[in-house]
């Protein structure tokens, strides 16, 4: 579920009187009545989906900073360090941990937060077959997809068991703690469909006040479409950290009118798109920020996909996906030609202005089991005259016009969707339509708002094609739910979930069940040398079957101004992964 860290985070918050002071039209100074009360301010893309961490499935999400597990990783160095933990003990056959809770941890309304709450969290939200969540996916073990045990062993220790070697078994425990006190009678309560009332709990028209978070900062108001406020915990274990009391999340649905807030001083920080490099540049001393990088793509992947849900609806017998187009799509040929027909140089040179790398494998470069070109993995250069070659051994044919005919005469054409407002990939998407035209496609390319495509991608299916990203880290494990063919975030063939109208006829293609098949064995072995043969292997499949066909990712940029003090930039954590330690200088 990596979508847990990379999927990029912010966080706001404000004290009450200031909530209804527009930010994109006043200066950050104007917030100030103290030297503790100016917030930092950063901006989102769109608006949040939900404030239910156990729901959450994409970014912007509020969640890295309002909640804490009992273990977390390291950016810098990859180690895993206590949080709500204390410490922890491995049994000798590595089937049991158990973790020490630190003392007097309470949660944000002054409550203790107690083992209780550890054992609450796993076996009655994560576990819980009521609750769908994508975390469930990446808990479950082996074939068997049992879950561990977790028991309360005293008022300050818990254990967690598994029945077989769990490699991820440790970082298992990053997950967010929830609070028992505040959650469990909406999990208990089912409503007239019999599902839990915790499924519409917590959305984001509850009451801030509501909202019990562990994490350094919680939820003060919420605005939709203009910001987010959050204020610091008072019972943060961590106190007197964090020590910038609020944080301001400006919701800016265009990059463009970001980087020009942050150029007016509006803005602590931005992600830097590499269009606007030279010109942030050439402005860091005036403007007083610096440009933090590393020499190396950002974690995660950016990608096309295609849907290839073959199934139909149990209710009106339609199919997911029109069938003359799923015969297009399912094709491995055709999937290969899009891959060749795709100028990724270009593409770098153009709308990453040379600031980004391709992409080949679907693990991050950051991670010890990326597989690399030079390590035999199979990578698709540009070779139009190669994609029409497979087209054309795959029964597609050119009509006079140079347009492209499947074998019973249908004209290709599909539509390729995006979401509105990220600059990048909305230039990626124009270049693929215009490079797929060379090859007589026809792409009907649509940016839509987020929360559009969330909903095509999880409940309608109603897509056809679609740029994306995933996030990525050192462990493969956390993206398990993107490759295992009953995954939640399995996109490219996505199965139905409780409460929503079933599928008929859902095929798994061999290769398909293969991927998924290595990701549960990668996740029993504990040899680290057979592990990234096994990793290894699923992204040959991956390259050579193309559920994802990989893009570009620019490199990892952020710009911060130098009033931010004791930032340790990482691309695998960025900028404000120790938001806790990170002070304001006025």
């Amino acid at each position: 579920m990596m979508v847990k860290k990379y999927w990029q985070q912010g966080v706001a918050i404000a004290l009450s009187v200031l909530v209804g002071i527009s930010l994109s039209s006043c200066n950050p100074a104007q917030f100030k009545t103290s030297a503790a009360q100016t917030p930092l301010v950063l901006s989102i893309l769109s608006d949040p989906k939900t404030f239910n961490y156990a729901l959450s499935e994409e970014s912007p999400n509020i969640f890295g900073y309002t909640y804490e597990g009992l273990v977390t990783e390291n950016p810098l160095t990859g180690e895993v360090e206590p949080i709500l933990a204390e410490s922890w003990e491995i049994s000798p056959n590595g089937l049991q941990i158990i973790f020490t809770l630190r003392e007097n941890l309470r949660w944000s309304d002054g409550q203790p937060l107690t083992v209780d709450d550890v054992v609450f969290t796993y076996n009655d939200i994560y576990f819980n077959d009521k609750i769908p969540s994508s975390t469930a996916d990446v808990l479950r073990i082996g074939e068997s997809r049992a879950f561990p045990t977790v028991r309360k062993l005293d008022d300050r220790r818990v254990e967690f068991t598994v029945v077989e070697p769990f490699a991820p078994f440790l970082r298992a425990a990053g997950l967010a703690i929830l609070p028992a006190h505040a959650l469990r009678e909406s999990v208990e309560t089912l409503d007239s469909e019999g599902n839990p009332v915790f499924l519409s709990t917590w959305g984001i028209n509850t009451p801030p006040e509501e909202i019990i978070v562990n994490g350094p900062y919680k939820l003060a108001s919420y605005r939709p479409s203009e910001r987010v406020f959050f204020e610091k915990n008072p019972y943060y274990w961590r106190n007197p950290q964090p020590y910038i009391d609020r944080i301001a999340w400006e919701v800016i649905e265009s990059q463009d009118t970001g980087v020009v807030q942050f150029l007016s001083g509006i803005l602590d920080s931005i992600s830097v798109r590499p269009e606007d490099f030279s010109l942030l540049k050439k402005q860091e001393e005036r403007n007083n920020f610096k440009i933090l990088y590393e020499l190396e793509p950002a974690p995660g992947i950016t990608f096309m996909t295609f849907n290839l849900n073959k199934g139909r609806f149990e209710d009106s017998n339609r199919p997911v996906v029109d069938p003359i187009k799923s015969r297009w799509f399912n094709s491995v040929k055709f999937r290969q030609a899009i891959a060749y027909a795709t100028d990724r140089e270009t593409m770098i040179e153009n709308t990453f202005q040379g600031l980004g790398r391709p992409i080949n494998s679907h693990i991050s470069v950051q991670s010890p089991y990326y597989l690399s070109p030079e390590d035999g993995l199979k990578v698709y250069d540009y070779n139009v005259e190669k994609a029409r070659q497979l087209l054309q051994e795959d029964g597609f044919t050119y009509n006079n016009e140079g347009q492209l005919l499947d074998s019973e005469g249908n004209r290709v054409r599909f539509t390729l969707i995006t979401n509105a407002g990220n600059k990048i990939r909305e230039a990626m998407g124009a270049q693929i339509k215009q490079n797929l035209s060379q090859i007589g496609i026809q792409v009907d390319f649509q940016p839509l708002a987020w929360n559009a495509v969330i909903t095509k991608l999880s409940d309608s299916l109603d897509w056809e094609a679609l740029i994306i990203g995933f996030g990525g880290g050192t462990e493969p494990h956390w993206s398990s739910n993107l490759w295992l063919p009953d995954g939640r975030l399995h996109m490219f063939n996505q199965p139905r979930q409780v409460g929503q109208t079933p599928l008929v006829g859902r095929e798994i293609a061999d290769w398909e069940q293969r991927l998924g098949d290595l990701y549960i064995q990668a996740s029993q072995e504990i040899d680290e040398t057979k592990r990234r043969e096994l990793y290894a292997e699923t992204q040959r499949i991956t390259q050579e079957y193309l559920p994802v066909i990989q893009l570009v990712n620019q490199l990892s940029m952020t710009a911060v101004r130098d009033r931010v003090k004791g930032v340790e930039y990482s691309s695998l954590g960025g900028a404000f992964w120790n938001i806790y330690e990170l002070q304001l200088e006025e």
